[in-house]
């Protein structure tokens, strides 16, 4: 049977509208504000707009200046004009107007029975994942599909050329010459390579898609095999999940519906009370016997 295509449309829509005018980005994985990308990384002060190749080259300096590697730099040598793509969608991202019956219902429905495989095929893992971090495999499976499909649409846009995009263009250039930063250290801690850097337009990455600052604060290397490498490891993937919970608050054993403290910590994934109404709903039906 021919799978059903995933609109993932309203998913990036739902992570980017808080990042217009100054907010942050919604993520999977894109959340905490400038506090977060600040304390993740230095900030950069190259000014935005002018030539391209000029800025470029004022964001390596200042990069090598903060103590990023030459390999990582030389992977910015191929990097040489703008993605025109990308700053189309930016700018024409509209208002997310959904309803919570609107956005979840066929999202849940679609990805339910796969869910439930997912939850047997790794189950001893999510207990170890629930063990060590307190979130339920229901939470952790739920955020992996509604994010990705369960890691089937990671994205296929160059990671680099589109936060080199953002960053040059005007309208939130601090926040992705950040998040450009955060991609060069990846890199230089050996995560990833420049060639596996591929994702969603605004830099999302992996099959969580963590823009590159929660990578770098929140990615873990559960596998053991010396990487954090959220593109190809499931273990990977799941356990940095429940680690960003973790991280803003998750308390084992204290829920995840609406009115629970946990159903709050959504919001460190998303802003976006439908998304967290959804994220919910989900594993609820995950956890049903």
């Amino acid at each position: 049977m021919r799978r059903a295509r995933v609109d993932f449309k309203s998913v990036r829509t739902l992570r980017l509208a808080h990042a217009t005018n100054g907010g942050c980005p919604m993520t999977k994985l894109f959340l905490a504000c400038a506090a977060l990308i600040l304390s993740v990384v230095p900030a950069l002060a190259v000014p935005c707009g002018g030539d391209f190749g000029t800025w470029l080259g004022s964001f390596r300096s200042q990069a090598a200046a903060q103590g990023i590697s030459a390999h990582a730099l030389a992977a910015l040598d191929g990097v040489t004009s703008p993605d025109p793509q990308v700053i189309s969608l930016d700018h024409r991202q509209g208002v997310f107007r959904q309803s919570f019956e609107q956005f979840a219902g066929h999202r849940i429905a679609e990805r339910l029975a796969k869910g439930r495989r997912m939850m047997q095929t790794h189950a001893a893992l999510l207990q170890r994942i629930q063990a060590r971090f307190g979130v339920p495999g229901s939470v952790v499976i739920a955020i992996w599909g509604l994010e990705t499909d369960f890691g089937v649409d990671i994205g296929r846009t160059p990671t680099l050329r589109a936060l080199a995009t953002l960053g040059h263009d005007c309208r939130r250039s601090e926040m992705f010459q950040g998040e450009l930063l955060a991609a060069l250290q990846i890199i230089s801690r050996g995560d990833l390579s420049p060639a596996e850097m591929r994702g969603a337009w605004a830099g999302e990455l992996g099959q969580a898609q963590f823009l590159p600052t929660n990578y770098v604060k929140f990615a873990v290397d559960f596998d053991g095999n010396g990487r954090r490498d959220l593109i190809r490891s499931v273990p990977d993937t799941l356990a940095s999940i429940a680690n960003l919970l973790r991280s803003f608050g998750w308390q084992a054993g204290g829920g995840y519906r609406e009115g629970s403290a946990n159903f709050a910590v959504l919001a460190a994934w998303n802003k976006s009370t439908v998304y967290q109404q959804t994220i919910a709903a989900f594993a609820e039906k995950l956890d049903e016997r």
